[in-house]
This record gives C-alpha cells, structure tokens and sequence, in this order.
C-alpha cells in the first residue's frame, strides 16, 4: 500500500487541525521494545479505543491483531480485524469516512490502545451517526 508520508494535517496545543491543512496519512514510528509492551489477549485481539484529536470525543472501538496494529502504525490509517467477517478492514475505504491517525498510545497494562484520530466524512459509526457512543442509559 503507498501511503504519502508527512502528513500535513497539524496538532496544535488544543489538538485541533488547521482547516487548509489536507487530510494525509503519516507513518508512525514504534520501536521493536514499544511494541513488545503490547498484550494481546488469548484470541491475539487488543482493544483499541477511537478518539478525535480535536474533541477528544470518543468516536468508535475496535480491535486489533498484531498485522491490524501494524497496519495502523505504518498506514497512517485505522485498521481493525473484523471478528465477525474474520478479515481485516480500514476504516473508511467503503463509506468514505475515513480515519486519519495522528498518535498511538497502549495503556499502563499493554492491554488497550488508544487512538487519536482525525476523522473525515460524517462519522465513526456504521449507522451514520458521528460517534458509535451516541445512544444512554436512563432518561436525558
């Protein structure tokens, strides 16, 4: 896959892109040490949570393999392994609303990702809303 390097997109101190800046997707680099933090569970699956770097909103989660995670790093693009179509998929490539990564963080326990993304289109969610988190418990 050739992915245009340097993205221009920029994250400022409030963490949002300028709005001339194109959408490109930027590689990111983790050492062979970073990745060896990573916990995958017993089915080789990690969580990772999907958040928009300008809002922080969280827009979707997903999970990865360790191919999904470097597809992700090295892309500059989401990428998930899909459990139920057992197959990889990238945010995006369908609907258009694609996903933009700009960091990768793994938690104190290497057992959960975090994401943070610049997201294009509409939304994260499959049913079109903007967040997959947009239904609650309880009354409003």
């Amino acid at each position: 896959m050739s992915v245009p390097a340097g993205g221009a997109a920029t994250r400022g101190t409030a963490g949002a892109r300028s709005v001339e800046a194109p959408l490109q997707a930027t590689a990111i680099d983790a050492s062979p040490d970073q990745l060896a933090e990573v916990r995958f569970g017993a089915d080789g699956l990690v969580v990772a949570v999907v958040q928009e770097v300008a809002t922080r909103e969280v827009l979707m989660v997903g999970y990865m393999d360790a191919e999904a995670l470097h597809r992700t790093l090295s892309s500059g693009r989401t990428w998930f392994w899909s459990r139920s179509r057992r197959d990889y998929w990238c945010k995006g490539e369908t609907s258009g609303d694609r996903q933009w990564v700009r960091s990768v963080s793994y938690d104190c326990d290497g057992d959960a990702l975090l994401v943070e993304v610049v997201q294009e289109g509409r939304g994260a969610c499959h049913t079109g809303e903007r967040t997959c988190f947009h239904r609650s418990f309880g009354t409003s």
